[in-house]
Protein backbone atom coordinates (compact mmCIF):
# COMPACT_ATOMS: atom_id res chain seq x y z
CA UNK A 1 0.00 0.00 0.00
CA UNK A 2 1.58 3.13 -1.21
CA UNK A 3 0.15 5.32 1.82
CA UNK A 4 0.94 2.81 5.01
CA UNK A 5 -1.30 3.71 8.21
CA UNK A 6 0.62 3.40 11.40
CA UNK A 7 -0.05 4.14 14.74
CA UNK A 8 3.18 4.91 16.79
CA UNK A 9 4.44 7.89 15.54
CA UNK A 10 8.11 8.31 14.48
CA UNK A 11 10.43 10.43 15.52
CA UNK A 12 11.26 11.16 11.84
CA UNK A 13 7.67 12.00 11.14
CA UNK A 14 7.11 15.62 9.41
CA UNK A 15 3.74 17.77 10.15
CA UNK A 16 0.93 18.26 8.05
CA UNK A 17 -0.79 21.52 8.37
CA UNK A 18 -4.32 21.75 6.95
CA UNK A 19 -4.74 25.60 6.75
CA UNK A 20 -8.28 27.49 5.66
CA UNK A 21 -8.70 29.91 3.12
CA UNK A 22 -6.98 33.08 4.10
CA UNK A 23 -6.88 31.64 7.78
CA UNK A 24 -3.14 31.29 7.87
CA UNK A 25 -3.04 32.51 11.41
CA UNK A 26 -5.15 30.11 12.98
CA UNK A 27 -3.04 26.75 11.40
CA UNK A 28 -0.36 27.62 14.27
CA UNK A 29 2.51 28.19 12.32
CA UNK A 30 6.02 29.45 12.99
CA UNK A 31 7.52 32.53 11.52
CA UNK A 32 9.81 31.00 9.43
CA UNK A 33 6.63 28.38 7.72
CA UNK A 34 4.23 31.83 7.63
CA UNK A 35 6.83 33.66 5.88
CA UNK A 36 7.33 30.75 3.42
CA UNK A 37 3.39 30.43 3.28
CA UNK A 38 3.01 34.29 2.06
CA UNK A 39 6.48 34.19 -0.41
CA UNK A 40 4.91 31.36 -2.34
CA UNK A 41 1.64 32.86 -2.39
CA UNK A 42 -0.01 30.05 -0.18
CA UNK A 43 -3.81 31.24 1.13
CA UNK A 44 -4.96 27.83 1.80
CA UNK A 45 -7.05 27.41 -1.66
CA UNK A 46 -8.05 24.04 -1.59
CA UNK A 47 -6.71 21.11 -2.69
CA UNK A 48 -2.80 22.72 -2.90
CA UNK A 49 0.05 21.44 -1.13
CA UNK A 50 3.11 23.58 0.03
CA UNK A 51 5.81 21.38 1.15
CA UNK A 52 8.16 23.37 3.81
CA UNK A 53 11.78 23.44 3.70
CA UNK A 54 13.99 23.52 7.11
CA UNK A 55 17.36 25.44 7.45
CA UNK A 56 19.67 22.53 6.42
CA UNK A 57 17.22 22.14 2.95
CA UNK A 58 15.64 19.08 4.14
CA UNK A 59 11.57 18.22 4.39
CA UNK A 60 10.12 19.82 7.56
CA UNK A 61 6.30 20.24 7.26
CA UNK A 62 3.97 20.75 4.49
CA UNK A 63 0.72 22.99 4.08
CA UNK A 64 -2.80 21.12 2.82
CA UNK A 65 -5.19 24.01 1.84
CA UNK A 66 -8.71 22.98 2.70
CA UNK A 67 -10.55 26.25 1.22
CA UNK A 68 -13.08 28.24 3.19
CA UNK A 69 -15.61 25.30 3.78
CA UNK A 70 -13.67 22.07 3.24
CA UNK A 71 -14.64 22.63 -0.69
CA UNK A 72 -14.28 19.44 -2.68
CA UNK A 73 -14.91 17.71 0.69
CA UNK A 74 -12.93 15.91 3.31
CA UNK A 75 -11.67 13.26 0.60
CA UNK A 76 -10.06 16.27 -1.01
CA UNK A 77 -6.95 15.31 1.14
CA UNK A 78 -6.40 12.40 -0.37
CA UNK A 79 -4.66 15.08 -2.97
CA UNK A 80 -2.09 14.80 -0.34
CA UNK A 81 -0.98 11.43 -1.33
CA UNK A 82 0.66 12.86 -4.35
CA UNK A 83 2.05 16.05 -3.26
CA UNK A 84 3.94 14.60 -0.19
CA UNK A 85 7.24 13.42 -0.47
CA UNK A 86 8.15 9.93 0.68
CA UNK A 87 8.48 9.22 4.36
CA UNK A 88 6.87 9.67 7.69
CA UNK A 89 4.25 12.48 7.94
CA UNK A 90 1.16 13.27 10.66
CA UNK A 91 -1.39 16.10 11.15
CA UNK A 92 -0.05 18.53 12.70
CA UNK A 93 -3.64 19.34 14.69
CA UNK A 94 -6.11 16.71 14.45
CA UNK A 95 -8.90 17.15 11.68
CA UNK A 96 -12.28 17.82 12.31
CA UNK A 97 -13.31 14.64 10.80
CA UNK A 98 -10.12 12.62 11.41
CA UNK A 99 -11.06 9.10 10.32
CA UNK A 100 -12.31 10.33 6.60
CA UNK A 101 -8.82 12.62 6.51
CA UNK A 102 -6.80 9.63 7.21
CA UNK A 103 -8.35 7.33 4.60
CA UNK A 104 -8.81 10.17 1.95
CA UNK A 105 -5.21 10.23 1.84
CA UNK A 106 -4.93 6.15 1.72
CA UNK A 107 -7.43 6.29 -0.96
CA UNK A 108 -5.00 8.84 -2.58
CA UNK A 109 -1.88 6.63 -3.46
CA UNK A 110 -3.52 3.82 -4.73
CA UNK A 111 -1.49 2.68 -8.14
CA UNK A 112 -2.25 -0.37 -10.31
CA UNK A 113 1.10 -1.95 -10.81
CA UNK A 114 -0.24 -5.18 -12.67
CA UNK A 115 1.03 -4.48 -16.08
CA UNK A 116 4.50 -2.40 -15.34
CA UNK A 117 3.52 0.83 -13.61
CA UNK A 118 6.15 1.13 -10.51
CA UNK A 119 3.96 1.91 -7.59
CA UNK A 120 5.90 5.46 -6.53
CA UNK A 121 7.17 6.67 -3.32
CA UNK A 122 6.11 4.92 0.38
CA UNK A 123 4.49 7.38 2.42
CA UNK A 124 3.51 6.76 6.30
CA UNK A 125 1.20 8.33 7.71
CA UNK A 126 0.79 8.39 11.69
CA UNK A 127 -3.18 7.79 12.63
CA UNK A 128 -4.85 10.52 14.37
CA UNK A 129 -5.63 10.23 17.68
CA UNK A 130 -8.95 8.28 18.42
CA UNK A 131 -9.64 6.62 14.79
CA UNK A 132 -10.15 3.06 14.16
CA UNK A 133 -6.65 2.74 12.27
CA UNK A 134 -8.07 -1.47 11.63
CA UNK A 135 -11.27 -0.11 10.14
CA UNK A 136 -8.85 2.57 8.14
CA UNK A 137 -7.36 -0.19 6.56
CA UNK A 138 -9.63 -2.56 5.52
CA UNK A 139 -11.29 -0.27 4.10
CA UNK A 140 -8.90 1.06 2.20
CA UNK A 141 -7.61 -2.32 0.84
CA UNK A 142 -11.51 -3.14 -0.02
CA UNK A 143 -11.50 -0.18 -2.73
CA UNK A 144 -8.22 -0.89 -3.48
CA UNK A 145 -9.27 -4.67 -3.79
CA UNK A 146 -12.11 -3.71 -6.07
CA UNK A 147 -9.99 -1.04 -8.50
CA UNK A 148 -7.68 -3.74 -9.10
CA UNK A 149 -10.57 -5.93 -10.21
CA UNK A 150 -12.13 -3.63 -12.09
CA UNK A 151 -8.91 -2.49 -13.70
CA UNK A 152 -8.01 -5.39 -14.79
CA UNK A 153 -8.82 -5.99 -18.51
CA UNK A 154 -10.71 -9.57 -19.43
CA UNK A 155 -8.15 -11.27 -20.98
CA UNK A 156 -6.81 -11.51 -17.73
CA UNK A 157 -10.59 -11.30 -15.75
CA UNK A 158 -12.82 -13.21 -17.56
CA UNK A 159 -15.05 -15.76 -15.44
CA UNK A 160 -12.73 -18.43 -14.04
CA UNK A 161 -10.27 -15.20 -13.19
CA UNK A 162 -13.64 -14.04 -11.41
CA UNK A 163 -14.52 -17.38 -9.44
CA UNK A 164 -11.02 -17.57 -8.91
CA UNK A 165 -10.51 -14.17 -6.74
CA UNK A 166 -14.03 -14.79 -4.56
CA UNK A 167 -12.04 -18.35 -3.80
CA UNK A 168 -8.98 -16.64 -2.81
CA UNK A 169 -11.16 -14.07 -0.57
CA UNK A 170 -13.03 -17.06 1.03
CA UNK A 171 -9.92 -18.44 1.82
CA UNK A 172 -8.93 -16.19 3.67
CA UNK A 173 -11.76 -15.91 6.14
CA UNK A 174 -12.93 -19.62 5.87
CA UNK A 175 -15.91 -18.99 3.78
CA UNK A 176 -17.31 -21.93 1.40
CA UNK A 177 -17.71 -21.36 -2.11
CA UNK A 178 -19.59 -23.23 -4.75
CA UNK A 179 -20.34 -23.17 -8.24
CA UNK A 180 -22.51 -23.86 -10.94
CA UNK A 181 -21.25 -23.64 -14.25
CA UNK A 182 -21.73 -24.62 -18.17
CA UNK A 183 -24.67 -26.76 -19.02
CA UNK A 184 -25.23 -27.65 -15.63
CA UNK A 185 -26.75 -23.99 -15.12
CA UNK A 186 -29.56 -25.53 -17.43
CA UNK A 187 -29.80 -28.85 -14.80
CA UNK A 188 -29.62 -26.33 -11.72
CA UNK A 189 -32.42 -23.66 -13.42
CA UNK A 190 -30.53 -20.83 -14.28
CA UNK A 191 -31.28 -20.54 -17.60
CA UNK A 192 -30.64 -16.93 -18.47
CA UNK A 193 -27.61 -17.05 -17.02
CA UNK A 194 -27.12 -19.87 -19.52
CA UNK A 195 -28.32 -18.19 -22.25
CA UNK A 196 -26.28 -14.80 -21.95
CA UNK A 197 -22.73 -16.88 -21.27
CA UNK A 198 -23.16 -19.87 -23.34
CA UNK A 199 -22.07 -17.88 -27.06
CA UNK A 200 -18.43 -17.46 -25.53
CA UNK A 201 -15.42 -19.65 -24.71
CA UNK A 202 -15.32 -19.13 -20.96
CA UNK A 203 -18.31 -21.04 -19.44
CA UNK A 204 -20.92 -19.34 -17.61
CA UNK A 205 -21.32 -19.66 -14.13
CA UNK A 206 -22.77 -18.79 -10.86
CA UNK A 207 -20.66 -18.20 -7.73
CA UNK A 208 -21.64 -18.52 -4.42
CA UNK A 209 -20.40 -17.75 -1.37
CA UNK A 210 -21.56 -18.62 1.87
CA UNK A 211 -19.68 -17.05 5.94
CA UNK A 212 -20.89 -16.67 9.35
CA UNK A 213 -23.56 -18.52 11.46
CA UNK A 214 -26.41 -19.91 9.98
CA UNK A 215 -28.67 -18.59 12.68
CA UNK A 216 -27.13 -15.32 12.12
CA UNK A 217 -29.40 -12.39 10.30
CA UNK A 218 -28.94 -13.16 6.55
CA UNK A 219 -27.24 -10.37 4.79
CA UNK A 220 -27.22 -11.67 0.69
CA UNK A 221 -24.96 -9.46 -1.81
CA UNK A 222 -26.01 -9.98 -5.66
CA UNK A 223 -22.87 -8.78 -8.04
CA UNK A 224 -23.76 -8.00 -12.11
CA UNK A 225 -20.73 -10.17 -13.19
CA UNK A 226 -20.78 -9.66 -17.20
CA UNK A 227 -16.93 -9.59 -17.73
CA UNK A 228 -17.10 -8.77 -21.18
CA UNK A 229 -20.32 -6.99 -22.53
CA UNK A 230 -20.26 -7.01 -26.87
CA UNK A 231 -24.04 -6.11 -26.79
CA UNK A 232 -24.51 -9.66 -28.34
CA UNK A 233 -26.04 -9.88 -31.39
CA UNK A 234 -27.28 -6.34 -30.91
CA UNK A 235 -23.70 -5.41 -30.78
CA UNK A 236 -22.01 -2.07 -29.38
CA UNK A 237 -20.25 0.14 -31.57
CA UNK A 238 -16.51 0.08 -30.98
CA UNK A 239 -16.17 2.74 -28.71
CA UNK A 240 -18.97 1.44 -26.52
CA UNK A 241 -17.02 -1.62 -25.80
CA UNK A 242 -13.84 0.57 -24.92
CA UNK A 243 -14.50 0.01 -20.82
CA UNK A 244 -16.46 -2.85 -21.34
CA UNK A 245 -13.87 -4.50 -19.00
CA UNK A 246 -15.84 -2.55 -16.30
CA UNK A 247 -19.19 -4.67 -16.74
CA UNK A 248 -18.05 -6.82 -13.50
CA UNK A 249 -18.17 -3.79 -11.35
CA UNK A 250 -20.87 -4.61 -9.56
CA UNK A 251 -19.31 -7.77 -8.67
CA UNK A 252 -16.08 -6.22 -7.80
CA UNK A 253 -18.32 -3.84 -5.38
CA UNK A 254 -19.68 -7.12 -3.76
CA UNK A 255 -16.67 -8.55 -3.44
CA UNK A 256 -14.98 -5.61 -1.69
CA UNK A 257 -18.23 -5.26 0.44
CA UNK A 258 -18.01 -8.59 1.30
CA UNK A 259 -14.41 -8.39 2.49
CA UNK A 260 -15.23 -5.48 4.98
CA UNK A 261 -17.79 -7.50 6.59
CA UNK A 262 -16.22 -10.54 6.96
CA UNK A 263 -12.75 -8.65 8.22
CA UNK A 264 -15.12 -6.79 11.01
CA UNK A 265 -16.75 -9.59 11.92
CA UNK A 266 -20.23 -8.49 11.83
CA UNK A 267 -22.31 -11.23 13.37
CA UNK A 268 -24.85 -12.34 10.37
CA UNK A 269 -25.00 -15.08 7.52
CA UNK A 270 -23.12 -13.34 4.38
CA UNK A 271 -23.91 -15.32 1.12
CA UNK A 272 -22.12 -13.75 -2.00
CA UNK A 273 -24.06 -14.17 -5.26
CA UNK A 274 -22.01 -13.95 -8.38
CA UNK A 275 -23.39 -14.99 -12.19
CA UNK A 276 -19.97 -14.47 -14.01
CA UNK A 277 -20.30 -14.55 -17.98
CA UNK A 278 -19.40 -12.83 -20.58
CA UNK A 279 -21.64 -11.23 -23.70
CA UNK A 280 -20.47 -12.63 -26.47
CA UNK A 281 -21.32 -13.48 -30.42
CA UNK A 282 -20.97 -16.91 -31.94
CA UNK A 283 -23.56 -19.31 -33.77
CA UNK A 284 -25.50 -20.01 -30.47
CA UNK A 285 -26.03 -16.49 -28.86
CA UNK A 286 -29.16 -15.73 -27.55
CA UNK A 287 -31.11 -13.17 -30.50
CA UNK A 288 -33.29 -10.47 -30.23
CA UNK A 289 -37.21 -11.99 -29.72
CA UNK A 290 -36.14 -14.81 -28.09
CA UNK A 291 -38.32 -15.70 -24.94
CA UNK A 292 -35.97 -17.00 -22.05
CA UNK A 293 -37.88 -18.84 -19.24
CA UNK A 294 -36.19 -17.84 -15.75
CA UNK A 295 -35.17 -19.54 -12.57
CA UNK A 296 -38.59 -17.80 -11.06
CA UNK A 297 -40.74 -19.28 -13.94
CA UNK A 298 -41.34 -15.27 -15.49
CA UNK A 299 -40.76 -15.73 -19.13
CA UNK A 300 -38.54 -12.98 -20.57
CA UNK A 301 -38.60 -11.75 -24.52
CA UNK A 302 -35.42 -10.26 -25.42
CA UNK A 303 -36.27 -7.24 -26.83
CA UNK A 304 -32.70 -6.35 -26.72
CA UNK A 305 -29.30 -8.32 -26.02
CA UNK A 306 -27.76 -5.72 -24.92
CA UNK A 307 -29.71 -5.45 -21.73
CA UNK A 308 -28.16 -8.47 -20.50
CA UNK A 309 -27.07 -7.60 -16.76
CA UNK A 310 -30.47 -7.51 -15.48
CA UNK A 311 -31.10 -10.92 -17.19
CA UNK A 312 -28.02 -12.83 -15.09
CA UNK A 313 -29.04 -10.42 -12.01
CA UNK A 314 -33.13 -11.99 -12.17
CA UNK A 315 -31.64 -15.31 -11.93
CA UNK A 316 -29.20 -14.95 -8.96
CA UNK A 317 -32.18 -12.58 -7.48
CA UNK A 318 -34.48 -15.79 -7.58
CA UNK A 319 -32.28 -17.77 -5.96
CA UNK A 320 -31.03 -14.81 -2.88
CA UNK A 321 -34.81 -14.39 -2.86
CA UNK A 322 -35.70 -17.80 -1.90
CA UNK A 323 -34.50 -18.15 1.46
CA UNK A 324 -35.80 -14.65 2.35
CA UNK A 325 -32.60 -13.17 3.43
CA UNK A 326 -33.07 -10.47 6.41
CA UNK A 327 -31.25 -7.49 3.65
CA UNK A 328 -30.66 -8.26 -0.25
CA UNK A 329 -28.57 -5.95 -1.73
CA UNK A 330 -27.80 -6.23 -5.67
CA UNK A 331 -24.88 -4.01 -7.27
CA UNK A 332 -24.69 -3.79 -11.10
CA UNK A 333 -23.20 -1.48 -14.14
CA UNK A 334 -26.39 -1.83 -15.29
CA UNK A 335 -27.63 1.23 -17.50
CA UNK A 336 -25.96 4.23 -18.88
CA UNK A 337 -29.58 6.50 -18.59
CA UNK A 338 -28.20 6.69 -14.78
CA UNK A 339 -25.52 8.13 -15.85
CA UNK A 340 -27.21 10.32 -17.86
CA UNK A 341 -29.62 11.29 -15.08
CA UNK A 342 -26.91 11.58 -12.45
CA UNK A 343 -23.47 11.08 -13.79
CA UNK A 344 -20.46 9.18 -13.09
CA UNK A 345 -20.13 9.97 -9.57
CA UNK A 346 -23.90 9.86 -7.77
CA UNK A 347 -24.89 6.33 -8.07
CA UNK A 348 -28.78 5.54 -7.79
CA UNK A 349 -30.46 3.32 -5.71
CA UNK A 350 -33.72 1.78 -5.52
CA UNK A 351 -35.34 0.37 -2.56
CA UNK A 352 -39.39 0.18 -1.19
CA UNK A 353 -37.58 0.10 2.79
CA UNK A 354 -38.00 3.94 3.93
CA UNK A 355 -35.73 2.94 6.54
CA UNK A 356 -33.03 1.69 4.81
CA UNK A 357 -33.33 4.49 2.50
CA UNK A 358 -33.09 6.96 5.21
CA UNK A 359 -29.98 5.34 7.02
CA UNK A 360 -28.26 4.99 3.23
CA UNK A 361 -28.70 8.80 2.89
CA UNK A 362 -27.18 9.73 6.09
CA UNK A 363 -24.52 7.20 5.69
CA UNK A 364 -23.86 8.58 2.07
CA UNK A 365 -23.47 12.05 3.17
CA UNK A 366 -21.99 11.24 6.81
CA UNK A 367 -19.14 9.18 5.32
CA UNK A 368 -18.61 10.90 1.53
CA UNK A 369 -20.05 7.78 -0.33
CA UNK A 370 -22.19 9.24 -3.01
CA UNK A 371 -25.80 7.90 -3.44
CA UNK A 372 -29.36 8.86 -4.25
CA UNK A 373 -32.47 7.42 -4.01
CA UNK A 374 -34.61 7.13 -7.11
CA UNK A 375 -38.34 6.09 -7.22
CA UNK A 376 -39.79 2.59 -8.36
CA UNK A 377 -42.33 4.41 -10.44
CA UNK A 378 -44.85 1.83 -10.43
CA UNK A 379 -46.57 3.04 -13.89
CA UNK A 380 -43.64 2.89 -16.00
CA UNK A 381 -43.65 -1.24 -14.95
CA UNK A 382 -46.24 -1.49 -17.75
CA UNK A 383 -43.62 -0.50 -20.34
CA UNK A 384 -41.79 -3.88 -19.66
CA UNK A 385 -45.27 -5.80 -21.25
CA UNK A 386 -44.58 -8.47 -23.86
CA UNK A 387 -47.27 -9.42 -26.39
CA UNK A 388 -46.44 -13.23 -26.14
CA UNK A 389 -44.22 -13.79 -23.03
CA UNK A 390 -44.83 -12.10 -19.61
CA UNK A 391 -42.48 -9.21 -19.72
CA UNK A 392 -39.69 -7.55 -21.81
CA UNK A 393 -36.03 -7.16 -20.75
CA UNK A 394 -36.47 -3.32 -22.47
CA UNK A 395 -39.19 -0.98 -22.92
CA UNK A 396 -40.23 0.38 -26.47
CA UNK A 397 -40.04 4.29 -25.81
CA UNK A 398 -36.52 4.03 -24.29
CA UNK A 399 -37.33 6.35 -21.72
CA UNK A 400 -36.64 5.93 -17.44
CA UNK A 401 -34.60 3.54 -18.42
CA UNK A 402 -32.71 2.98 -14.79
CA UNK A 403 -36.06 3.08 -13.18
CA UNK A 404 -37.68 0.35 -15.83
CA UNK A 405 -34.38 -1.55 -14.76
CA UNK A 406 -34.88 -2.06 -11.50
CA UNK A 407 -38.73 -2.61 -11.72
CA UNK A 408 -37.48 -5.05 -14.17
CA UNK A 409 -35.74 -7.07 -11.20
CA UNK A 410 -37.95 -5.88 -8.52
CA UNK A 411 -40.44 -8.53 -9.98
CA UNK A 412 -37.78 -11.40 -8.99
CA UNK A 413 -37.96 -10.21 -5.36
CA UNK A 414 -41.20 -10.99 -3.71
CA UNK A 415 -39.74 -12.95 0.32
CA UNK A 416 -36.97 -10.75 0.83
CA UNK A 417 -37.54 -8.40 3.93
CA UNK A 418 -35.55 -5.72 2.82
CA UNK A 419 -34.13 -5.16 -0.53
CA UNK A 420 -32.02 -2.30 -2.70
CA UNK A 421 -30.86 -2.47 -6.11
CA UNK A 422 -27.77 -0.20 -6.69
CA UNK A 423 -26.95 1.10 -10.78
CA UNK A 424 -23.53 2.18 -10.57
CA UNK A 425 -20.49 3.39 -12.55
CA UNK A 426 -17.67 1.46 -11.02
CA UNK A 427 -15.77 3.76 -13.02
CA UNK A 428 -13.42 6.90 -12.13
CA UNK A 429 -14.03 9.32 -15.56
CA UNK A 430 -10.85 11.36 -15.05
CA UNK A 431 -8.16 11.72 -11.96
CA UNK A 432 -9.62 12.46 -8.38
CA UNK A 433 -8.05 13.25 -5.11
CA UNK A 434 -9.21 10.29 -3.78
CA UNK A 435 -8.24 7.84 -6.66
CA UNK A 436 -6.69 7.69 -10.70
CA UNK A 437 -8.77 7.54 -13.69
CA UNK A 438 -9.90 3.86 -13.57
CA UNK A 439 -12.30 1.53 -11.26
CA UNK A 440 -14.04 2.92 -8.75
CA UNK A 441 -15.39 1.31 -5.31
CA UNK A 442 -18.91 3.09 -5.23
CA UNK A 443 -21.30 2.96 -2.32
CA UNK A 444 -19.88 -0.06 -0.24
CA UNK A 445 -18.67 2.42 2.47
CA UNK A 446 -22.44 3.52 3.15
CA UNK A 447 -23.19 0.13 2.61
CA UNK A 448 -20.87 -1.25 5.33
CA UNK A 449 -21.83 0.95 7.49
CA UNK A 450 -25.47 0.53 7.31
CA UNK A 451 -25.29 -3.27 8.01
CA UNK A 452 -22.54 -3.16 10.57
CA UNK A 453 -25.38 -0.35 12.65
CA UNK A 454 -27.85 -3.08 11.75
CA UNK A 455 -26.66 -6.26 13.04
CA UNK A 456 -23.04 -5.13 14.50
Amino acid sequence: MPVELIEKKPRSSRPIYLVRKDDLAAAGLDAPTLAWAKANGFDGDAGRTLVVPGADGSVAAALFGVGRMQEGGVLGAGALAKALPGGDWHFAATPANPGLTALAVMLGGYVFTRYGKKPGKEIRLTAPAGVDAAYLRRTAQAAFQVRDLVNTPTNDMGPDELELAVRSLARRHKAKVSVVSGDALLARNFPMIHAVGRASDKAPRLIDMVWGARTAPKVTLVGKGVCFDTGGLDIKPSAGMLLMKKDMGGAANVIGLASMIMASGLKVRLRVLIPAVENAISGNAFRPGDVLSSRKGVTVEIGNTDAEGRLVLADALGLADEEAPDLLIDMATLTGAARVALGPDLPPFYTDDERLAADLATASQKLEDPLWRMPLWRPYDAKLSSKIADMNNVTSDGFAGSITAALFLRRFVEKARSWAHFDIFAWNPSDRPYGPAGGEAQGIRALEHVISQRYG
